[in-house]
């Protein structure tokens, strides 16, 4: 540390002061012991499959500066399971390692040893190597774990079992290679044999325990275990340190090498989303950035797009046109469309007899093909795997789409990824942030965050669904056992399970927004024109189709409101589709009243101002129409007649009004019942009639030519006194509200 002739030394010679000089030298040689060189440290670990576990660890140690050698890289595994038995391969893997190194290193040399696929770095490996040197008398540090795994009988045998972590787990290990190379040539060991067993066994023996001083990380201080120690590790994020970490606070150590075995992998995922600075506050995503790749526009991938019409779906028209509005060429998109409802097929014939042309090629699966959703998702997942497909880019009918989506999918750099689509007002999205032990849903601690955008990002994540892109490169090798098909999962669950006991780990963003998803739970396809009905599930499509393309401009600065007589104001309302469908709802259900004063729908029976009309409550439309009223009338009028407010607005009487001249062409003068009358024209003077309109009589001013979708809206009972003008041809429609009465 300090070289001798130096200007510290000089000043300590010329003191004369021998002893402290000498006192000093040793604390300096001591200090010198403590210094680690990275070069002195052998990191290993097994992996003899390249998966997304494996390249998480790697990023991990890179992010530390660990050089890492990986043994068995690309070699048959002959270990059983690597995630929960088995493992003697390891072992014997790493005998021969330490054999040869035996040969030619310094026997002081240190190693660690760490699982690999389901392993992350936290730390660099100067402060693990001092950490690991803080243990008294030990030159072998195993990490420790709350379960006595694989054989729960040898726990009265271990010597400490009042520690947090009594039990030795084979996942993460540090010490000397002298010591180490003892430890697996102790004894022979199969490679389907279980290695934490092995070592299990050895740490049990108290002679070869003392001899080789052998400890546990009870305490987590280097290896934190996650399997029974969920409730005791915290993520930190937003503290003063600009990178999240976990703590243990049960030991109040910061773990620098996390492992998340057994059934822990999944709270790994989480983690993972955060540690080994993949994110923070200040920075967001780092992964994200990392692995963004950018498209090569001459080399596009090809992408099968498979659509899935499952269930009866809210604007499926809408749906249908948003896959032609993709912005990706029609020449890279090989288009597979199931449609499994007979209400939709007329639809999606006529889609995909217009259009299927444009795409690379087409295939499609109808209701009559009587074939199972699960049969139909693997169809089209085979179909990919075995031709020049790049990509599954799989869209359920309830996913509504940016145009970017697809290509923001491609770049993003991820193998299977999801745009985070949610329903609009709801915390129901397209993926799970966890699942409980029987693989259901549950809550992570995050989901909520990233539903709300709180965190953007990209997070892996146990379950997907409705939409997602997925390269085939990763499906190949396995392809026999990724599967939609298992016996009482639906078809997603199925298949996430697939990936996940495949260790194919998958990710939803919400780095941007995306889209949405419809909500069909309402949907009535028993009714004329479901969607009509959908205005408060589904409101961002009913409002994009129903309301006039006008309607906000109502509320422009300094907007000048049409008034076509004293206070009786005209604004563009719906659209000519809104009223064109509200007409067929009427008429579908045909049962007008007869005009006379008897009306048995109202209380008391009687009607002073009868009309030919139906009511909402008779065609299911009440709560639907006092929704308008609420969301889409009421600003107009606290816009228009200031002061007033009645949130919501109360209205007793909402119908349709059928005028014809051999029939009712008019109706007398009245008031109405009402603190505000509205009235929408649902067709077009000149066109669909002759006549019409509403006459004001005290001040002798008539509105006649009226416009479809357009709303008069003007005061009742005392100052508007009016009468329904006569229609002299055809029929005219209109819909009435009094409102507050």
């Amino acid at each position: 540390m300090f070289q001798r002739g130096s200007p510290l030394n000089s000043v300590m010679e010329r003191s004369g002061n021998i002893m402290f000089y000498k006192q000093f030298l040793a604390i300096v040689i001591l200090l010198n012991s403590q210094l680690i060189n990275a070069d002195d440290v052998t990191v290993l670990t097994v992996a003899t499959d390249d998966n997304h576990g494996l390249e998480r660890f790697l990023r991990s140690a890179k992010v530390y500066g660990i050089d890492v050698e990986i043994l068995g890289r690309g070699e048959q595994w002959n270990g059983g399971d690597m995630n929960y038995a088995g493992g003697g391969q390891k072992v014997n893997l790493l005998k021969d390692k330490l054999n040869d190194m035996m040969k030619s290193k310094n026997k002081e040399q240190l190693v660690l040893f760490t699982d690999s696929y389901d392993v992350m770095f936290l730390g660099n490996i100067e402060a693990i190597v001092n950490k690991f040197k803080s243990f008294p008398d030990t030159r072998v540090l195993f990490s420790a774990e709350q379960f006595c795994w694989p054989d729960s009988k040898l726990a009265s045998q271990y010597p400490k079992t009042e520690v947090a972590n009594p039990y030795l787990n084979s996942g993460g290990f540090i010490g000397y290679l002298s010591e180490l190379s003892e430890i697996v040539n102790y004894k022979p060991i199969n490679d389907k044999d279980d290695d934490q067993l092995y070592y299990t066994k050895i740490y049990l023996d108290k002679n070869v325990r003392q001899t080789l001083k052998m400890s546990l990380d009870h305490n987590a201080a280097i290896f934190q275990n996650l399997n029974g120690a969920l409730s005791d590790v915290q993520l930190k994020i937003n503290t003063t340190e600009e990178w999240p970490y976990i703590e243990n606070v049960a030991t109040k150590e910061r773990p620098l090498i996390v492992h998340g075995n057994g059934p822990s992998k999944l709270t790994l995922n989480q983690l993972g989303n955060y540690l080994a600075q993949s994110w923070s506050f200040s920075k967001g995503c780092e992964l994200c950035s990392e692995k963004k790749i950018k498209l090569n526009e001459d080399a596009l991938p090809d992408v099968m797009m498979a659509v899935f019409i499952e269930q009866a779906t809210p604007f499926l028209e809408e749906f249908l046109q948003q896959l032609l509005d993709t912005d990706y060429p029609k020449s890279k998109i090989h288009l597979f469309l199931r449609n499994n409802v007979e209400y939709h097929e007329t639809e999606v014939d006529e889609f995909y007899q217009t259009y299927s042309k444009k795409f690379a090629s087409a295939k499609r699966i109808k209701p009559n093909d009587f074939i199972s959703e699960s049969e139909a998702r693997n169809i089209a997942k085979d179909r990919c795997i075995n031709s020049v497909c790049d990509y599954v880019f799989s869209i359920d009918s309830v996913s509504r789409l940016e145009p970017t989506t697809l290509r923001y999918l491609l770049s993003s750099g991820y193998d299977v990824v999801a745009p985070m689509l949610v329903r609009p007002g709801q915390a129901w999205s397209n993926f799970w942030g966890a699942i409980n032990s029987a693989g259901f849903y549950a809550r992570s601690s995050d989901y909520m965050d990233i539903v709300h955008k709180i965190i953007r990002g990209v997070w892996n994540v146990p379950f997907i669904t409705n939409c997602y892109l997925a390269k085939v490169s990763v499906f190949r090798k396995p392809a026999q056992l990724l599967t939609y098909s298992k016996e009482d999962l639906d078809p997603d669950m199925a298949f996430c399970l697939s990936l996940r006991e495949l260790g194919i780990h998958m990710h939803v963003s919400n780095e941007l927004d995306f889209g949405h998803l419809v909500n069909p739970e309402t949907y009535d396809i028993s009714r004329t024109h479901p969607d009509v009905y959908q205005v408060y599930d589904n409101k961002i499509e009913w409002e994009n189709r129903y309301l006039n393309e006008n309607y906000s401009l109502n509320f422009a600065p300094d907007k000048k409101h049409l008034m076509p007589c004293p206070d009786v104001y005209w604004f563009p309302m719906m659209s000519p589709r809104f009223c064109t469908e509200w007409i067929d709802v009427m008429e579908a259900y045909g049962q007008w009243s007869d005009g006379s004063n008897s009306d048995n729908r109202l209380e008391g029976g009687y009607e002073a101002v009868p009309t030919r009309d139906i009511h909402m409550k008779q065609v299911g439309l009440d709560k639907q129409w006092l929704y308008i009223l609420k969301e889409y009338v009421r600003p107009l009028q606290e816009m228009v007649f200031t002061g007033y407010f009645h949130n919501p607005p109360v209205s007793l009487m909402n119908f349709v009004v059928r005028y014809r001249p051999d029939e009712q062409p008019s109706l007398r003068p009245h008031h109405d019942s009402s603190t505000y009358t509205i009235n929408l024209a649902l067709n077009t003077p000149h066109l669909d009639y002759e006549g019409g309109g509403c006459r004001f009589i005290r001040y002798n001013c008539s509105v006649r030519d009226t416009k479809q979708g357009w709303l008069l809206m003007h005061p009742g009972r005392l100052t508007h006194y009016h009468e329904g003008l006569l229609v002299t041809a055809g029929t005219r429609y209109i819909m009435i509200s009094f409102v507050d009465p």
